[in-house]
């Protein structure tokens, strides 16, 4: 019971409008800072079994509801609180946890009956929006939560599918960036890659682009074994040259032939490939990660092609506009992929002063986008500010009153609690 007191005793200040975020640095020395209970627990190293415990509970509340995570933790604590002082009257733990489950079968109860239905549709997302901004209000992003929860609601509203009442949060990306401010936040209609156009000179927006998503090399083939081959003379040498030529040609040609006006690959070019492309006006971007493309291709509608021989125009993918911005001074530029064919994906794009800043709002907006999925799939709201645990502690008490078993103590101290 201690461990588990004292893991809910460091998550307790962190909790609600006015909690306060926490620092904690790992092993290496590198900080996070952050107010989500989840992400703390997840970094500190808790040896003891119980404490363990707690941080799955934690775990477990966000990768089911995403938000909330501080507060299960600190339910958990003070409900072992209050078990401590009964077990030391001599109430067997059995007893208790018996009270317990009975306890909280009547909050459920009462939960639901206080509950409100809560109205909204495609085009009045206000209510979303004010919900959202609850959850982000005891984040570090407060000072502009309206215009974070409008970009969550967006985003959710975006990829929702409102008559199935399913939120499919995979095709919601968060990606950051840092530079720029907070309000720099922005929400893309597509996918954001943080990749550039291979070549300098190639065309940096493609209206209605159709789109050749490779997962093979651009480059001539090599034996795996190790191999030398010998030239010895100019002619040879020439052969060979003409040979990788012809083969870069074959390769720009299919991937020209089937229709396609940008090629993405996972794997790189030679700069022979990327010069070829170029002289073919056919853009191109390398080295796009496995998860990326697989969104990329469920966004577009096209297929992920493993040989060039396998290109066909059915197996593209398209989408109404292709364009790489860069950002303010620096040198960091980004390929943006708008108004996909296939899927609504959209990609949030978090700025921020620094990168403790980035990777705070990424979670916060995670937090607030499962808030605007839970909605969607079930619309039923209770009031916060601690009035409906109060309703429900109050339910409890009346109910223990009617028990006359010994597990009334405990159904008390779960109300107390």
């Amino acid at each position: 019971i201690a461990a588990a007191k004292s893991v809910a005793r460091t998550l307790r200040s962190s909790l609600g409008p006015k909690g306060m975020d926490k620092i904690l640095q790992s092993g290496d020395g590198d900080i996070t800072i952050t107010n989500d209970g989840a992400t703390i627990l997840d970094q500190m190293e808790v040896e003891h079994e119980i404490g363990k415990l707690m941080v799955e509970l934690s775990k477990s509340q966000d990768y089911e509801i995403g938000d909330g995570t501080t507060g299960v933790v600190v339910l958990a604590g003070a409900l072992l609180e209050q078990a401590e002082s009964l077990l030391d009257r001599g109430i067997h733990p059995l007893r208790i946890a018996e009270g317990y489950e009975m306890a909280s079968k009547v909050a459920t109860k009462e939960l639901a009956r206080i509950s409100e239905k809560f109205e909204f549709d495609a085009e009045n997302i206000e209510p979303l929006i004010q919900t959202c901004m609850t959850t982000l209000s005891s984040k570090i992003v407060n000072r502009c939560k309206r215009e974070m929860a409008e970009i969550c609601v967006k985003a959710v509203m975006a990829v929702a599918d409102l008559e199935r009442k399913d939120v499919n949060l995979d095709l919601i990306k968060v990606e950051g960036k840092v530079g720029g401010k907070l309000e720099d936040t922005m929400l893309v209609n597509g996918i954001v890659l943080d990749k550039d156009i291979s070549h300098p000179q190639m065309a940096k927006e493609i209206k209605d682009a159709k789109i050749a998503i490779l997962t093979c090399p651009f480059e001539p083939p090599k034996p795996k074994t190790k191999h030398k081959i010998e030239i010895d003379t100019a002619e040879k040498y020439e052969e060979l040259r003409q040979q990788e030529e012809k083969y870069f040609n074959d390769m720009v040609k299919q991937c020209k032939d089937c229709g396609a006006t940008l090629v993405i690959c996972q794997w790189g070019f030679d700069d022979e490939a990327n010069s070829m492309l170029m002289q073919q006006k056919l853009p191109a971007i390398r080295w796009v990660g496995g998860v990326e493309l697989e969104l990329l291709a469920i966004a577009t509608g096209g297929r992920i092609v493993p040989r060039f021989t396998e290109l066909t125009p059915e197996k593209l993918g398209s989408a109404g506009m292709v364009k790489e911005v860069s950002f303010g001074t620096t040198k960091e530029r980004m390929v943006i992929i708008e108004d996909c064919a296939a899927s609504k994906a959209v990609t949030v794009f978090v700025r921020g002063g620094n990168k403790m800043m980035v990777d705070e709002t990424k979670r916060s907006l995670h937090d607030a986008i499962c808030v605007a999925r839970n909605l969607v799939r079930s619309n039923n709201i209770v009031y916060g500010g601690g009035s409906a645990e109060v309703a429900c502690a109050i339910a409890v008490e009346e109910e223990a009153d009617k028990i006359p078993s010994v597990e009334q103590y405990a159904m008390r101290a779960f109300a107390d609690a």
